[in-house]
C-alpha cells in the first residue's frame, strides 16, 4: 500500500492548525504520517501539537530561512511515497479523501504526480467556493502557462522525484517546483476527485504583487520571454472582456 506524508508548515498558526490536524488523524487511509515543521511559534501552537500527539505524529521547532526552506525540511524527515503540503487550516475535503484518492489508480503502475480538484474554505473552514482554476483534464508541464491551474495543495508527488523548493523565490516558489515535478514526470494521474479544503488567506494571497512578480520570472524562465508575454497579454485581454 502506499503511503502518505503530509507536510505542515506552521509559524504562530495556533487559531488555525488543529483543523488540519483532525483532518489527517481522522483519514480513512491508515497508511499517512503527519510531519509538522514549525519556524519557532509562541502563540500556543507548540502546546496544541503536543495536546494532539499520535504515533504518526512527528514534529520539530526551530528557526528556518522561510517557507520553503521549511518544506524542504520536512520532505528529509519524509519517510512516504507520496508528499503532500498542507498549510494550517487546510483539510483534507472529506474524511475519506485519500483513500478514494489511492484507489484511483493500480498501485502496481502508481504515477509519479496526482493531482486534483480544490474547494476554498473561510476562516472557520466553511466552504466558499470551488477554486477559480479548475483543473485541466490532462496536465502537463506546458500547463502552467495558463497560470496555476492546480491548487499546490492537490498536487501529491512521489518523494523519489523530490526536488527542493528554489529558495531563491519567497513566495511563489512552488509554481516554479510543480513545473519541474511535471517536467521529471513520467506519469501524471487525474484523480477526477475533490481533494482539499484550502483557507482562502495564504502567504501569497497577502504578497500578490510580489508573487505575481516572481511567476512571471518563472514563466519567463521555463517558458521563454515571448510566451510569457504573449500569455499575459491575453490574461489582460480576456480581463477586460470579462
Amino acid at each position: 500500500m502506499k503511503h502518505l506524508s503530509v507536510i505542515t508548515v506552521t509559524w504562530n498558526a495556533a487559531a488555525t492548525l488543529e483543523r488540519t490536524i483532525k483532518s489527517v488523524r481522522e483519514q480513512s487511509w491508515p497508511f499517512i504520517e503527519h510531519l509538522i515543521i514549525d519556524g519557532g511559534s509562541k502563540d500556543g501552537t507548540l502546546e496544541l501539537i503536543d495536546n494532539h500527539a499520535h504515533e504518526r505524529l512527528r514534529w520539530v521547532s526551530e528557526p528556518d530561512k522561510g517557507l520553503y526552506d521549511a518544506m524542504n525540511k520536512g520532505v528529509a524527515m519524509a519517510t512516504g511515497d507520496y508528499l503532500c503540503f498542507l498549510n494550517a487550516g487546510d483539510t483534507f475535503f472529506t474524511a475519506d479523501s485519500v483513500e478514494k484518492m489511492m484507489s484511483t489508480f493500480d498501485e502496481a503502475s502508481a504515477p509519479d504526480i496526482i493531482y486534483g480538484e480544490t474547494a476554498i474554505v473561510d476562516d472557520a473552514g466553511i466552504f466558499l467556493h470551488m477554486r477559480r482554476l479548475k483543473a485541466p483534464e490532462n496536465l502537463g508541464w506546458k500547463s502552467f502557462r495558463q497560470g496555476m491551474v492546480v491548487c499546490h495543495q492537490a498536487f501529491m508527488v512521489k518523494r523519489e522525484l523530490f526536488e527542493p523548493y528554489d529558495l531563491a523565490y519567497r513566495f511563489s516558489s512552488d509554481f516554479d517546483w510543480s513545473i519541474r515535478m511535471m517536467k521529471k514526470a513520467k506519469t501524471i494521474h487525474n484523480s477526477r476527485l475533490t481533494l482539499i479544503n484550502y483557507l482562502k488567506e495564504g502567504m501569497t494571497t497577502r504578497n500578490r504583487k510580489a508573487s505575481l512578480k516572481e511567476r512571471y520570472r518563472i514563466m519567463a524562465h521555463h517558458y521563454g520571454q515571448l510566451s510569457t508575454f504573449a500569455h499575459h497579454l491575453w490574461f489582460i485581454v480576456r480581463a477586460v472582456v470579462k
